[in-house]
């Protein structure tokens, strides 16, 4: 899994290419809690996304609970093996998908 952040202000936009599962949400995890303070607007791109476990969607989970709190989340670029994956466990009504 490669992560690229992109930081503007209160703004940031993380890019998530490869595969999120039980070895690489932690990654993800560190990598967004590091980034939250003064976070208004978070963007997580899954363009790139190729598979994503409960462990991935357990990160997309505390994502969007900590921004609902400060901010606004959204996903893009959602394909449609993931999508599926949202639509079966729910997450499809927690996220905000463009």
């Amino acid at each position: 899994m490669t992560v690229n952040k992109n930081r503007e202000g209160n703004a940031l936009c993380v890019s998530v290419e490869g595969r999120l599962d039980t070895v690489t949400a932690p990654e993800l995890e560190a990598s967004l809690k590091e980034e939250f303070e003064g976070l208004a607007d978070l963007t997580i791109d899954l363009g790139e996304l190729e598979y994503i476990s409960s462990a991935g969607l357990r990160v997309l989970l505390l994502a969007q609970k900590t921004m609902s709190k400060q901010g606004k989340m959204v996903v893009r670029n959602v394909n449609e093996t993931v999508k599926e994956i949202f639509d079966v466990t729910g997450f499809s009504d927690i996220l905000t998908i463009e």
